[in-house]
């Protein structure tokens, strides 16, 4: 056990110290990066919209061509034992499937009789601190220069991770990903704009990842009767933007306010981002930490 992952881990059928987990180097995964991940967060060991995270397992599976290893009920229980081990309340559930491990390195898939790599484990479920929130973050924008299915949620992430590199060396938090002229998302986060009260959020495409909580943002929006627009957002649109927000499970709602070294509307937290962060906590509250 580390302070991040919590023993025991889950590979390949059995539960052991994470000490005791190897893989194999002719791991796919390992030499490819071909494999998928999901994230889940849970709330008071009560895991978060389960289904839909497990849906979203699925479709990126499908989308590699690789088979389910497990089965809903299956994968619940893995999930349900790492929860009720680990010594957090709130945590974050990860899971790993890769292509296996063959006896030779070769681009094709493996032959059939070749077994998936399953490999999950629990961690602390850690979010923005008050003083963070209270000051908003600052992000830079680059060139979208990942591959055409960044809706699969696959582990080969090398464009993300230089994406956010970047973002780190120039001391900020994030980046935004800009495509053809139009804002798509953070390097590891979904992001919203608002401009004259209106929250604005790119569509769902083959070229961004559907989150989990870009989903809850959306239904919080309309449940309130926030005015939202779900469309292309251009660059333009986004560097005149009165607020900025990146969010994720571990994000939750945060303000950007500065972007590419210029304020963001106020340079401040605007009463949106605010607003849409208590929908968010009321609603973690009162459903996300009842299961």
């Amino acid at each position: 056990m580390t302070p991040y992952v919590a023993d025991p881990v889950y590979l390949n059928g059995q539960f052991m110290p994470l000490a005791e987990a190897g893989v194999s180097p002719l791991d796919r995964g390992f030499l490819y990066g071909d494999g998928v991940y999901e994230l889940i967060p849970v709330y008071s060991r009560q895991a978060f919209r389960l289904d839909e995270h497990l849906t979203r397992l699925q479709a990126t599976l499908d989308g590699i061509k690789l088979t389910n290893p497990l089965d809903h009920d299956g994968w619940k229980a893995v999930i349900q034992k790492l929860i009720a081990a680990a010594p957090w309340d709130d945590q974050s559930i990860y899971l790993q499937v890769t292509r296996g491990a063959d006896n030779k390195r070769d681009h094709a898939f493996p032959p059939a009789s070749v077994a998936p790599t399953v490999f999950a484990f629990a961690g602390p479920l850690v979010t923005s601190t008050a003083e963070i929130r209270a000051t908003g973050v600052a992000a830079i924008t680059v060139t979208d220069q990942r591959w055409a299915r960044c809706d699969l949620k696959v582990i080969s992430l090398l464009a993300n991770i230089l994406a956010r590199q970047q973002a780190v060396e120039e001391g900020c938090a994030e980046a935004l990903l800009i495509r053809d002229g139009y804002l798509k998302e953070g390097a590891a986060s979904n992001i919203f704009v608002v401009k004259n009260g209106v929250l604005l959020a790119p569509p769902k495409t083959q070229l961004m990842l559907p989150g989990i909580t870009y989903d809850l943002v959306l239904e919080l929006a309309e449940c309130h009767g926030q005015p939202l627009e779900v469309r292309e957002i251009s660059e333009m649109e986004l560097r005149s933007a009165d607020e900025v927000w990146m969010t994720s499970s571990t994000k939750e709602i945060l303000a950007i306010t500065t972007l590419d070294g210029t304020p963001v509307g106020t340079g401040r937290p605007g009463p949106y981002g605010e607003q849409m962060f208590q929908w968010y906590q009321d609603f973690k509250n009162t459903v996300m930490r009842k299961g």
